[in-house]
């Protein structure tokens, strides 16, 4: 039975002078959450977003002033802000559109003045251009590989949120140290090709912390609280052993709690007794060769670590929340922020040494997973926003849009829409900036990262504007420039030689996925979602995946596989009051939407033990078969949810929860709830049982024409 739809709003006809001053600023008039349906949006929503903008519409007078002043500045202009030029794909439509005579000059990246725009070199450049007329325009000028690369083999891996995975050496959560050996033991030992992991940003600090890895401070920066201690090279010369050793002591309750005594991961008491312990280590000095390499990555990173760090430093004084602080301090560039600066100093340099260490700690994982024979190694996780309190939001406040908030509209599986309290990036200022804050997350990132997944892509292209305090319901979409966007995006990933894949689940615009292929970005397809939705809405055959795609059976969103297949998902959401419908109705509806999955698995001869032939009990045997199922679709990457491997039950985050719900701090457990250790999974027989299943079905895959076909 179909959810039921929601309740659209009254049809509002919008003035067409304030329609016509919407689309010159890329603010959308109205939305289509399905091919059949077009649902307006209000005055006020297009009028708020525009004031993000800049732009004054709250009156038809203004209006009709802002649309004068728009169509005058568009008429005027030689050239956008930023200019796009794929390789191999002609002049862009900006060029060409030039008068005739026109003389343009490029000053590059890489420190060359050129006259003309022939034979550039990769990067983001500096463009003049001089009409005839006397004329004159400067851009930014983006030069990008016209794609990226598919993985150079076809692969299998794993996928873990990272605190949950809790070693006999962890304190508290699963920490780099548990990533290196995670990926040194998967390469080596399971013949894994990467390992995807949460993201791994820095978070706002205080209890109680948000546990959420998707509102991060900073997507810059890495969260220190992920460093091992023990990994860090000065914890060998700490003089004060008596106070290392209680630290250890107290990290071993922790541990112990978690794994033995059912506690929830305490990400803030983790990071309290982290935080005491890097203070001690920041008091041994650094070697030679360390302190020159600490200086370098200061250089490096310039302004964004001194923001960053002097953020934190700040907020240890006035609290998290920035827009709280004296007035003299919400403005990083400030006279009083650089006072303040300076007179902390020492707290300034701590936070960049942690950033640094962690960031260390993070290529060595890399260098260890490729290390270990892994042709990607760790994917790591772009969040799509930042948290409106965070450094992020304060040190680059002038590209984020005030008053406003992503989220999504209402569809057919939620009428009240979603507000997901981030604040979006203003395109316009983006634009003007050449991207310099995206091409800078970007490079941080691709620092460590051998593939990196972006959470919500179709955010390269739009996103669902709130304005603060009213319902998601109240909002519009807003376009960036999406061709820019990716330009960065696949210039960036190419420079590092990583791949790139899109979160592309959900209500996707056309053109969309097609875009994102046509520039080698990778999709992302989950097996309960691929059925022929403009057919017979029955699961899609193995052979009618896409190749260009990350297949998984789940996500850190989604029931575990095991859930799914006996139906406790239902009975999950039931308990926490989560159901739309009657439970019999919910029950019933799961069930049938399993059983055809089953079906088509045993009809393929997918499904070889239900626990009288093989001896595999029947769970198992379900969850071996879906995993054969994904191996033989086209698909260049095949994640394998790692608590699916020992029978996990527990999403690891439950939608639509906040506090009925453990979200973020669940170890990884067995089917009986029992938490597992990393040592546990390696020496584990389910586990082993089901990568020599995957191993088998991946080795009976052989390429064909950028596809798969059974050998």
């Amino acid at each position: 039975m179909p959810a039921a739809q929601p309740a659209e709003p009254p049809a509002e006809d919008l003035p067409e002078d304030l329609t016509r001053l919407a689309a010159l600023h890329g603010v959308a008039t109205s939305y289509r959450p399905s091919p059949d349906r077009t649902v307006p949006a209000t005055a006020t929503a297009v009028t708020l977003a525009l004031a993000a903008l800049g732009v004054d519409a709250s009156s038809p007078g203004a209006v009709r002033a802002a649309l004068t002043a728009r169509e005058t500045e568009l008429r005027g202009r030689l050239l956008p802000p930023t200019v796009v030029r794929w390789d191999g794909g002609g002049t862009p439509a900006a060029l060409a559109a030039l008068p005739a005579g026109t003389r343009l000059r490029v000053d590059t990246e890489q420190g060359e003045r050129l006259d003309g725009v022939g034979r550039l070199p990769h990067g983001v450049h500096r463009l003049t251009a001089t009409a005839p007329d006397g004329r004159t325009a400067e851009a930014h000028l983006i030069v990008a590989p016209a794609r990226l690369p598919a993985p150079a083999v076809r692969s299998y891996g794993l996928l873990v949120q990272l605190y949950s995975l809790l070693s006999r050496r962890s304190w508290g959560m699963g920490d780099l140290g548990d990533l290196g050996e995670l990926a040194a033991w998967a390469g080596r030992s399971l013949g894994a090709g990467f390992v995807q992991v949460n993201p791994l940003h820095a978070a706002v600090p205080g209890a109680p912390a948000d546990p959420s890895p998707y509102r991060p401070s900073s997507r810059r920066f890495p969260d220190p609280v992920h460093l091992r201690i023990e990994d860090v090279p000065e914890f060998a010369y700490v003089t004060d052993h008596e106070r290392a050793r209680s630290l250890r002591e107290r990290a071993g309750r922790l541990r112990e709690g978690v794994l033995e005594k059912g506690a929830l991961i305490d990400r803030d008491a983790v990071w309290e007794l982290k935080r005491e312990a890097l203070e001690l280590l920041h008091e041994v000095p650094l070697g030679p060769g360390r302190r020159a390499a600490y200086c370098d990555y200061l250089a490096e990173q310039g302004t964004a670590l001194e923001d960053h760090a002097t953020w934190c430093a700040l907020a240890e004084v006035h609290g998290s929340d920035w827009h709280r602080w004296p007035e003299g301090l919400r403005d990083p560039r400030s006279a009083g922020t650089d006072r303040a600066r300076r007179e902390l100093m020492d707290r300034v340099d701590l936070h960049s040494r942690l950033t640094w260490l962690t960031d260390t700690q993070l290529t060595a994982a890399q260098r260890t997973a490729r290390e270990a024979g892994m042709p990607v190694g760790i994917v790591h996780d772009l969040a799509v926003g930042v948290h409106p309190r965070g450094a992020d939001s304060w040190a680059q406040q002038e590209y984020f849009a005030a008053g406003m908030s992503v989220g999504a509209p209402p569809d057919a599986f939620n009428s009240r829409g979603q507000d997901w309290g981030l604040p979006p990036w203003r395109p316009d200022r983006l634009a003007a900036s050449g991207y310099a804050p995206f091409r800078g997350l970007l490079r941080g990132l691709f620092r460590y990262a051998g593939a990196l997944r972006v959470d919500h892509v179709m955010g390269l292209f739009r996103l669902w504007w709130v304005p603060q305090g009213r319902p998601p319901t109240e909002g519009t979409y807003v376009h960036y420039d999406a061709e820019a966007m990716l330009a960065v995006l696949v210039l960036e990933a190419a420079r590092a030689g990583a791949v790139v894949i899109g979160e592309d689940l959900g209500t996707v615009e056309p053109g969309v996925r097609e875009a994102l292929r046509e520039r080698g970005v990778l999709g992302t397809s989950v097996l309960w979602f691929e059925r022929d939705w403009t057919g017979d809405g029955r699961p899609l055959p193995p052979e009618r995946w896409r190749a260009d795609c990350l297949a998984t059976a789940t996500t850190h969103d989604l029931p575990s596989t095991a859930a799914r297949l006996t139906g406790e998902h239902v009975e999950l959401r039931d308990r926490l009051g989560l159901l739309a419908r009657p439970l019999e109705e919910e029950r019933a509806e799961a069930a049938a939407d399993t059983a055809e999955w089953l079906d088509v698995l045993s009809r393929l001869g997918l499904l070889h033990g239900t626990g009288g032939d093989t001896g595999t009990p029947a769970e198992e045997a379900e969850i071996q078969a879906v995993h054969r199922f994904l191996l033989r679709t086209p698909a260049r990457l095949v994640g394998l949810w790692l608590p699916d491997a020992v029978g996990d039950r527990r999403p690891q985050n439950l939608p639509g929860t906040w506090d009925q719900y453990p979200n973020w701090r669940l170890p990884v457990a067995d089917a009986g709830g029992r938490p597992v250790t990393l040592e546990e999974l390696a020496a584990s027989p389910r586990l082993h049982a089901l990568i020599d299943v995957v191993r088998d079905a991946a080795r009976a895959a052989v390429p064909e024409r950028g596809g798969v076909r059974d050998g």
